[in-house]
């Protein structure tokens, strides 16, 4: 590990990498949907470009599979020295870590899942985490977020995943970690289940809040709190950690507090800063163009009604949205495509599919700006192994640099080279969306007829699109190299 390497892990690790954190979110209740499913995305952004991710399946939670080294007595120690009791359930589930997990967590403790990222697991239940927030200095002050240790983005997905039996389920185990044992970081979580959706935040060293999504609407999240108008006393669509409505009163966080109109991202919160508000406003000109509404507000709503059904590739066409062709366009600087985005995924839960292929997840690998998304159910246990290879450093056997490379060559030989790519990757795109709804009923049907073929076929198609999409890569790769080589026998190039 380079000395460089080692200073930016330890910082990622330690929240303190960069002034203005990353990702971009959006959430969806199943009755604003095409399909009618419940839907959460995510782009992981992060510091640098070069950021591998490897896609995993967890057969087994680490307290039970790695027990020597993680767990003592009834106690288990995660990447970040967090240590809980060990859970009483168990479950199986797929994830998204960094490829350098195990490097980072030895900075920490030792060999150990870091940065999972995203999944589901064997009872249909999905996580996105997280988007990095800032807190106010108001909150620091009174109940600041640990220094180290804690509930942090690094061991979240790994904590959470084994154990939740539903989305309301996952936000009470998050919030009695957090208020059981601190936070080290600012953060929102995305949880759902094939029924609804949660949006959960972090806003202090131990006060949280969570909101159900309502169905027929949808939540963006940028790297700001959000949540804010809600009714406290409405358990059914809101939690919160215990006496915050009293925490804020003692503490002067909010000048007219009103525990049915709480605004929990002032109290928390850093408003109005155009790196989180302008991607606010872009994704929801996106999807509710009708409502016009004026660009740099402090706040946005917090749920919005889409003027259509939002289908998948709705939701790709936000998670590689610019500013081209908006009043922002020139003016703004952070866009939701970006390329720095590490991974992105698009996780779908279908209540009317058969129980263990309700879970669809659209994974893109790399920057949106330039790769593909595909689809992988939550039957698949295998994973084909250049998705599993390579560090930060650029290798040819890496699924991650098959895409990554490709745009970085094709960004570096001008914009013909980089629309080609991007159009490449659309309609490869286009072409699995397309081929979606006949695939799933084809394992719909075959699993009225057998379920373990149906399993089977569902997990092979899965690794197969995954090894092709990485195989059209290379091949794209190979084509732009020999139009570059051509180009240099032109008149006045070179020798």
């Amino acid at each position: 590990m380079t000395r460089l390497y080692f200073v930016i892990v330890l910082a990622r690790l330690f929240n303190v990498v960069s002034e203005k954190p990353m990702c971009t979110s959006l959430i969806v209740g199943k009755n604003a949907t095409v399909t009618n499913v419940t839907l959460i995305a995510r782009n992981e952004d992060c510091q640098r470009s070069n950021w591998n991710k490897s896609l995993v399946f967890r057969h087994q939670p680490e307290y039970v599979l790695n027990k020597k080294t993680a767990v003592k007595g009834d106690l288990w120690t995660l990447g970040n020295g967090l240590t809980v009791n060990v859970p009483t359930n168990a479950f199986c589930y797929s994830a998204m870590p960094d490829a350098c997990s195990y490097e980072e967590a030895s900075s920490t403790v030792g060999d150990r899942f870091f940065f999972e990222e995203r999944g589901i697991n064997q009872h249909n239940v999905a996580i996105s985490a997280t988007n990095s927030m800032h807190y106010n200095p108001q909150a620091k002050a009174v109940d600041p977020l640990l220094e180290t240790g804690g509930i942090a983005e690094s061991i979240i997905p790994t904590l959470l995943l084994p154990q939740m039996l539903s989305a309301v389920h996952g936000v009470e185990l998050l919030g009695s970690y957090v208020s059981a044992y601190g936070a080290s970081e600012a953060n929102g979580i995305l949880f759902s289940d094939c029924d609804e959706s949660w949006y959960f935040e972090i806003g202090s060293g131990h006060q949280w809040i969570a909101v159900r999504v309502p169905q027929d609407q949808y939540l963006v999240v940028t790297n700001s709190l959000r949540v804010h108008g809600v009714n406290l006393n409405d358990h059914d669509n809101v939690r919160c950690s215990d006496g915050l409505f009293d925490f804020v009163i003692e503490h002067g966080l909010l000048e007219e507090p009103d525990s049915e109109h709480f605004d929990f991202a002032k109290a928390f919160g850093d408003l109005g800063n155009p790196y989180n508000v302008n991607r606010l406003w872009l994704a929801q000109k996106l999807l509710s163009p009708s409502q016009e509404q004026p660009t740099g507000l402090s706040q946005y709503p917090l749920f919005m009604t889409p003027d259509t059904p939002i289908a998948v590739n709705d939701v790709m066409t936000l998670l590689r949205a610019t500013y081209a062709g908006t009043v922002l366009e020139g003016k703004a600087d952070r866009t939701i495509g970006w390329l720095k985005t590490a991974e992105s995924h698009i996780i779908t839960l279908d209540a009317d599919m058969p129980d263990p292929l309700r879970g669809v997840i659209w994974q893109a690998v790399s920057t949106t700006l330039c790769t593909p998304y595909i689809p992988l159910w939550s039957s698949m246990r295998e994973i084909p192994d250049v998705y599993t290879l390579g560090s930060n450093q650029y290798g040819t056997q890496s699924a991650y640099w098959a895409f990554r490379g490709l745009y970085a060559l094709a960004k570096d030989h001008g914009t013909n080279a980089l629309t080609e790519a991007q159009t490449f990757w659309r309609e490869y795109t286009a072409s699995l969306i397309n081929e979606h709804s006949f695939v799933r009923d084809t394992i719909a049907a075959m699993y009225r007829h057998s379920p373990e073929t149906a399993t089977t076929f569902a997990g092979r198609y899965s690794y197969g699109v995954a090894q092709h999409a990485v195989s059209k890569a290379h091949e794209a790769r190979n084509r732009l190299m020999t139009a570059i080589t051509i180009e240099d026998d032109k008149p006045g190039n070179g020798l």
